[in-house]
């Protein structure tokens, strides 16, 4: 074991009541909301066919052009009651809202820029409105913040001599007030979600990320930390020299899921966040986002996916310049909110089941009292799933969640071998309901049916 002064801070996941919370929510909803979000990926009458949030730096805006644009951002559709009814109509249990982006605009009126909402038209207090409204729907609120600065004159993407070395430690001072400030202001926020830290500069001060996190948990008593701030003292980032996880939970996953069959990433807490359109995270209006949305089911796929390897799910919405959030999006966050209110008992609180092998045809979840779900996302065209239980296990019962969608709750199911059964669902599904939710129930084995596998081309 290497000796390190600023490397995990534990050995093993939390099991505190906070952490519990964060891990049973599994589905949240990300906001990337800023002064990005008012030309929305287009200059100059051009689109650029970029993340819309880093149009300055890829359109080489110049920095008093982009500053201007905070006269125009006059919130004048926000309303974060609405923005609170779309988390509750996708199903989300918590929420991730960007306090500070890469271009350093603040969405609080902090006292250590002139960057920031308070220095709008509206002068409005965007985070102190939306926890406000997403508290008072049951919705935890976490803070995004980048520890990247384009506009701060101290900020270095690296160290190069003394100048550099003094320059950054003024800008870690800086970031540290503002992150006190958040605590401060905003202390019912449950977590903290860190971005913008891959930079050499960053990965040189291990022992601010270490300080950062001690901060915030001394002032926010069971704040959760994802695993992006951290470096340690040889420069490693999420995991340690020692190969351990910093941080609460690893947030490593962006616009990408863990193979479904890697059972080794349930060993810890994580979660993927992901973009509705192909690759943008604030709002881009071009036809190179907006023709690239993904379908309700695939993101129901990717829920179970994450699920069924312990991870939680932020899906990400990019409201518009306006204030108002995208009526596209608003649609997809309703037709997956209501495959969840029909089949979130196989998610919300769920994890990984292990003993249950990825099928190919969707997930193995299961709830903490133990209860196995099948979530069936690519539904073979024969109506026929086969399920091979955990050795000494045999199947006694399938019920189909949401009773009375599609008729009888009980599907019938034969035996082929050992833990090996099939079950039909035929053609059942109905047009728009979304994949199929099957709650599996097991007793033991009572004996073997056959010494040899079935032929697989043999069904009957």
């Amino acid at each position: 074991m290497i000796e390190l002064k600023y490397g995990a801070s534990r050995a093993e996941p939390r099991h505190d009541a906070a952490m519990q919370r964060f891990r049973e929510h599994r589905v949240g909803q990300f906001i990337h909301w800023g002064l990005y979000s008012l030309p929305a990926g287009r200059w100059e009458g051009k689109d650029v066919e970029f993340a819309a949030e880093f149009l300055p730096r890829v359109a080489k805006i110049p920095q008093q052009r982009w500053e201007a644009l905070a006269n125009d951002f006059t919130l004048a559709d926000f309303d974060p009651q609405r923005w609170a009814d779309t988390a509750v109509a996708l199903g989300a249990r918590y929420m991730t809202i960007t306090t500070k982006h890469h271009d350093g605009f603040c969405l609080w009126p902090s006292a250590h820029t002139d960057f920031h909402m308070g220095n709008t038209p509206s002068g409005r207090d965007v985070l102190a409105e939306l926890i406000q409204a997403y508290e008072a729907r049951g919705i935890d609120v976490n803070f995004y913040y980048s520890v990247l600065d384009w506009r701060h004159p101290d900020w270095r993407f690296r160290l190069e001599n003394d100048a550099d070395n003094l320059a950054f430690a003024r800008y870690l001072d800086f970031a540290m007030k503002q992150l006190e400030e958040l605590a401060e202001r905003y202390p019912s926020v449950k977590g903290f979600w860190f971005d913008g830290t891959w930079d050499e500069s960053v990965k040189a001060n291990g022992w601010w990320t270490w300080e950062v996190e001690r901060m915030l948990k001394a002032r926010i008593p069971g704040v959760v930390v994802n695993s992006r701030l951290r470096a340690d003292d040889l420069g490693a980032r999420h995991v340690d020299s020692n190969g351990l996880l910093m941080g609460d939970y690893e947030s490593g996953y962006e616009r990408r899921l863990p193979e479904p069959w890697d059972h080794s990433v349930a060993a810890r807490d994580w979660e993927a966040c992901m973009t509705i359109p192909q690759a943008s995270w604030g709002y881009h209006q071009g036809p190179w986002a907006q023709s690239t949305l993904k379908h309700p089911w695939d993101v129901v796929d990717m829920i179970a996916h994450c699920t069924s390897l312990g991870g939680n799910f932020l899906l990400n919405f990019g409201p518009r310049g306006d204030g108002s959030m995208a009526p596209a999006e608003v649609e997809i966050a309703t037709r997956v909110g209501e495959w969840l209110a029909v089949n979130g008992e196989a998610i919300y609180g769920c994890g990984f089941a292990e003993g249950w092998d990825y099928p190919g045809w969707g997930y193995f979840t299961r709830s903490g009292s133990g209860e196995v779900f099948a979530v069936v996302t690519r539904a073979p065209a024969s109506g026929r799933i086969r399920l091979r239980l955990p050795a000494g296990l045999a199947l006694a019962d399938v019920r189909l969640l949401g009773k009375g969608l599609l008729g009888s709750g009980t599907y019938p199911f034969k035996r082929l071998a050992d833990s090996l059964y099939e079950v039909e669902f035929g053609g059942r599904q109905i047009e728009g309901a979304g994949p199929l939710v099957f709650a599996v129930e097991t007793c033991a084995l009572a004996g073997p049916v056959s010494a040899k596998e079935p032929n697989p081309d043999v069904l009957d």
